[in-house]
């Protein structure tokens, strides 16, 4: 009988070995200068070499103003296409299709000159409104980085629409309290999102596979629901996008829906409603997908045709391969009430995990300092 969970899978023109997808979790590897290093590097490689079906890296910003924090990776500028060359080159050499997330904070960025596209104080600090200027400017820096992605040799590239950042910003009318052609009604809201995947398309060319890391709700009072991403979801694929990986919660909601949440799969109903409404996308699920067997009952069900590990997978990097049976020993498993990992990031430390081995924990802090 056929694993669905180890079947390849078709997605445009990649050929996924498996359904497990490395999901982008921001961990403040970087240094402050925005470069791939080796702890990037090392990262990336051990995710690429766990037998998931494609690796996806992290928040890599598109112009300085949107860093979300100062331990990111940049793409703004020709001089950081080396080392992203380098960091493909370690996944893919690995057998890993290499897709690389485009970002921006908006609000959320940790800058004095933040950017929003309204005035809604975020943290204690109110960022300066997007004129028509910087709108345009923005949509150009995606559409650069995705450029500069490609010319690195990444495989593909996926648009960050999830955690409350700017393209979600412009999408809430929580958050985007405008009254010219991006605010508004739905319409509105949605075409800031939808020029910058057209900016994107059009500078990586039609073959090119671009994704979208989709906030299906934001699990916040007047947040967005299902009753406007669906609406969304329908017009990103029209404009071709690859794959939709979905999502809910965002800074604002109640830490359970973004780091705390212990149920299983809590995000897999998300996804399937996404999935429901648009049949032949293809979708990755995701949300503390623990056990082998949950994540083989999602693909079974048509919740989902992929499904996305994050701190599953950094808790135990051999996960793909205990769950096919080429280990024998158990999974390690995330443990839903640590959070030392967020903890870390938010502190501004490279993260670790408590459920590593105590002689790799020791490495780890010795290496990064503490």
């Amino acid at each position: 009988m056929t694993d669905l969970l180890f079947s390849p899978f078709r997605l445009g023109p990649l050929t996924l070995a498996n359904r497990i997808v490395c999901l982008p979790m921001y961990l403040a590897y970087p240094d402050p200068d925005h470069e791939v290093n080796s702890l990037v590097l090392d990262y990336y490689s051990e995710m690429a070499d766990s037998g998931a079906g494609m690796v996806v890296v992290e928040n890599v910003c598109v112009e300085p103003c949107g860093l979300g924090n100062p331990r990111s990776l940049l793409i703004s500028e020709d001089r950081f296409i080396p080392g992203l060359a380098r960091l493909a080159r370690a996944i893919k050499a690995r057998g890993a299709p290499a897709v690389l997330q485009l970002h921006h904070a908006g609000r959320h960025a940790k800058r004095p000159d933040r950017i929003a596209p309204s005035a809604v104080e975020t943290w204690g600090v109110t960022p300066r409104v997007m004129d028509q200027a910087d709108i345009d400017r923005v949509a150009s820096a995606f559409a650069a980085g995705a450029r500069r992605a490609k010319d690195a040799g990444f495989d593909a590239v996926e648009l960050h629409g999830g955690m409350g950042y700017l393209l979600t910003q412009f999408l809430s009318a929580r958050t985007n309290l405008r009254h010219d052609g991006y605010g508004g009604e739905l319409a509105g809201r949605m075409r800031f999102p939808l020029e910058v995947f057209a900016a994107v398309r059009a500078a990586v060319g039609g073959g090119f596979p671009v994704g979208y890391r989709f906030l299906a709700d934001e699990c916040v009072p007047d947040g967005i629901t299902l009753d406007e991403t669906r609406p969304f979801a329908l017009e990103l694929a029209r404009a071709g996008a690859t794959y939709l990986s979905v999502m809910a919660g965002c800074y604002d909601s109640p830490p359970q829906y973004v780091v705390d949440d212990r149920r299983e799969a809590f995000m897999a109903p998300f996804a399937a409603a996404i999935k429901e409404e648009l049949p032949a996308m293809p979708v990755i699920a995701a949300g503390r997908i623990q056990r082998p067997e949950t994540a083989r009952a999602i693909l079974s069900d048509g919740a989902a045709d992929m499904v996305g590990l994050g701190r599953i997978i950094f808790a135990d990097p051999l996960w793909p391969k205990k769950a096919r049976g080429q280990i024998a020993e158990p999974i390690t498993e995330c443990t839903p009430t640590c959070n030392l990992c967020f903890k870390r990031i938010i502190a501004q430390k490279p993260a670790y995990c408590t459920r590593w081995p105590k002689e790799r924990r020791e490495r780890f802090l010795e290496r990064v300092g503490g």
